[in-house]
């Protein structure tokens, strides 16, 4: 790679397809739900019969809209539908119906972060803003799947044959894997706060295909590039471009020529391979649809749209960090998915402190957090968070039994006031009683206490764990820490 920065730069344009989360297809009133028995949710339009006629969705173009519009495109209107003419066993008709001259949205854009190359993952060092071109936001339609797990045969499954897609074409801004896997990490998280999208990777909601070429550094003439294909992760699609630089590098360096193809990317080798060649573009032979009048985005139903646009995932970290005081990466963690952002702002406003609930969260909850496209599962509700963070607050029991409490509580779903009364866990306050406990530890440990008194104020740790370790966890830590202290004449 140093070779490559020094004497090559890599241009990156990534083309994402996001299916719409409609309940029918794009053009029909099929089901869109994933999963079921090949070819159970198709319909005449769908897979391409004779005479039957397709009916624009409209929930699709309102979704559409609100994409467009996040990224700050212009809308244009009227837009057109076309029809893109080619032969493949998952397309039915023979073309699919996408938009081409005419998209309804263009030229917007999409900022992203860059971490510092060698800052640690949590780290709030501040990251490098770096804006991504959108050439067009457009909308079109998805085309079946060929499965080929059937033992000798293969089939096309039509399921998806028609589901609602948007096609977001990034201008070639890119300069590097880990560039293009934070651009689709952004945006994957705008569409899924968006409510369009539940950028599921593995089931092909959320798929991109990355166009990458390099060019001598200085030269503004873009290379001949490879298309790369059928990269299901974020992970995997950063080592697939940083793998493709690095071999049209060494194509180049060696006298060689890097032809135009499309590429797929070997997880088990780590390396991308020859899928077909691509010497000369295709001729789709665009035309507009004769079925589809053009599609005019009346002024009333774009404000209808804007007023449904929810908070941004960086507007609402931005907002938890100058309004609640959280870290920048502790916004970032609680930003991850829309419910878990909701479940910490209830949370922090019902207890007032946003900073001892978001560590709360970020230490003992979020481990027991599931996410599957737009719904999470939390164990515990933002209201039984406030009552433990309250009892804490209280004296009631200490930071330490408040996880023994949440354990509880996440299994049971009891209130945590129920369960610290049916575990007896009363934090103790007694002063005196502490004191003596102190004094006794104090007195069993002569030379750990002589040396925190000579300086090593580290040790007042091992008293205070030997404390709570006597008292079972029970010990107020602010009467433990004040008794030692005057033991100990610190």
């Amino acid at each position: 790679m140093s070779q490559v920065a020094r004497a090559y730069e890599a241009v990156i344009g990534l083309e994402v397809h996001a299916q719409l989360l409609t309940r029918s297809k794009a053009f029909c009133s099929c089901s869109t739900a994933f999963g079921a028995p090949p070819n159970t949710h198709v319909c005449p339009t769908c897979i391409g019969l004779p005479g039957a006629l397709p009916v624009l969705n409209g929930e699709a173009v309102a979704m559409a809209v609100r994409t467009a519009l996040a990224l700050g495109c212009t809308l244009r209107t009227p837009s057109r539908f076309a029809r893109k003419n080619y032969f493949y066993p998952d397309l039915p008709k023979g073309y699919q119906i996408s938009q081409f001259d005419e998209p309804f949205s263009e030229r917007g854009h999409l900022d992203i972060e860059i971490a510092p190359a060698n800052a640690a993952e949590k780290s709030d060092a501040p990251r490098a803003m770096k804006r991504i071109g959108i050439t067009r936001v457009h909308m079109e339609e998805d085309a079946g799947k060929n499965l080929h797990d059937r033992g000798d045969s293969s089939i096309v499954d039509l399921n998806r044959s028609g589901v609602p897609l948007v096609e977001i074409v990034g201008e070639p801004d890119l300069r590097s894997g880990h560039e293009a896997a934070e651009y689709l990490r952004t945006l994957r998280d705008i569409l899924v706060f968006l409510g369009v999208n539940d950028g599921n990777l593995e089931e092909g909601s959320f798929r991109c295909d990355a166009n990458v070429s390099i060019r001598p550094v200085g030269e503004t003439k873009l290379g001949t590039r490879a298309e790369l294909k059928n990269i299901n992760s974020f992970r995997f699609v950063e080592k697939a471009i940083n793998f493709e630089i690095e071999r049209q590098e060494a194509v180049l360096s060696s006298g060689g020529r890097v032809v135009q193809e499309t590429r797929g990317w070997d997880e088990n080798k780590g390396t991308t391979f020859s899928m077909r060649s691509k010497e000369e573009a295709h001729d789709y032979r665009y035309f507009p649809d004769p079925d589809l009048p053009p599609l005019v985005l009346e002024d009333a139903f774009v404000e209808r749209v804007k007023a449904t646009m929810p908070e941004l995932p960086r507007d609402k970290r931005a907002r938890f960090v100058d309004e609640m005081k959280i870290t920048p990466y502790a916004a970032h963690v609680l930003t991850q998915h829309p419910r878990v952002a909701a479940f910490f702002e209830e949370a922090a406003t019902l207890h007032g402190d946003a900073v001892r609930v978001a560590n709360f969260i970020q230490s003992e909850v979020l481990r027991d957090v599931t996410t599957h496209g737009l719904a999470a599962e939390i164990p515990v509700s933002a209201t039984q968070i406030a009552a433990l963070m309250g009892l804490v607050d209280s004296g009631k029991i200490s930071g330490k039994q408040a996880k023994e409490v949440y354990a509880k509580m996440a299994k049971t779903d009891d209130a945590p006031e129920t369960i610290v009364a049916a575990l007896g866990m009363q934090q103790v306050t007694d002063v005196g009683a502490i004191e003596a406990i102190c004094k006794r530890i104090v007195d069993a440990n002569p030379k750990q206490a002589e040396a925190l008194r000579g300086g090593k104020t580290a040790l007042m740790g091992f008293f205070v764990g030997q404390v709570m370790k006597e008292t079972k966890g029970s010990a107020s830590p602010a009467v433990v820490n004040d008794a030692l202290k005057k033991l100990l004449g610190t």
